[in-house]
């Protein structure tokens, strides 16, 4: 049984060509560009205040490139498969102007409710946020951690801290987490996940973020 208070530090990886260029990302392992390496320093020395514990991460290398940035040495890196990013089939590696213009259908599905979209061959959201949340409530509830971190990819987290305050449809659009940030969870045995802090990105103001 958990008997503390657990501190989780959700963080985004830093930029990588596929966020600066418009790609489709997915589970295609474009790595940090100069910026995001940049980007990753300054989230290290603003995460300094806290005392983490453990750092999990995605296996791609822009998440565990993150982490061993923001770990310096001193904090554990796990890669955990179930921060993994969502995988997007055909669409990976690929423009969006691209997607847009070959499926203009599940294109207007993917920008305004991509919850619902559903096609061969890709991982459906709701199978991401299940997994994601699965992986987490794991460590909360196994692991000694009292500040542990995870860095992920934003389409995992936004259905992950979607989960944490048990929204299931319709979220995915409705709060941004931009490359680099990070955003606070709280979990107590009495009350379950509590939202500390979103999208956290101070430490970023010498940076173009990107947005979309």
């Amino acid at each position: 049984m958990i008997k503390t208070m657990k501190t989780i530090i959700l963080i985004r990886h830093g930029e990588c060509k596929g966020n600066r260029e418009g790609y489709f990302r997915g589970r295609y392992d474009f790595p940090l560009n100069e910026n995001g390496i940049k980007q990753a320093e300054a989230l290290r020395d603003a995460l300094k205040e806290f005392k983490i514990d453990a750092i999990y991460t995605s296996p791609l290398s822009r998440a565990v490139k993150t982490a061993e940035i923001v770990a310096d040495g001193k904090i554990p890196v796990i890669p955990h498969e179930g921060f993994n990013n969502i995988y997007l089939g055909d669409w990976e590696g690929r423009k969006k102007e691209e997607i847009k213009n070959l499926y203009p259908e599940e294109w207007k599905i993917w920008v305004s409710e991509p919850e619902k979209l559903r096609r061969e061959g890709m991982e459906p959201l709701p199978e991401v946020q299940r997994r994601s949340f699965e992986a987490l409530r794991k460590i909360v509830e196994e692991e000694p951690h009292e500040t542990f971190a995870v860095v992920t990819h934003r389409a995992v987290l936004k259905p992950l801290i979607a989960a944490c305050l048990g929204l299931f449809e319709n979220y995915f659009w409705k709060f941004r987490v931009d490359t680099a940030s990070y955003s606070v969870m709280e979990y107590s045995p009495e009350r379950g996940f509590t939202l500390v802090l979103l999208n956290e990105t101070k430490h970023l103001e010498d940076f173009v973020i990107e947005r979309v």
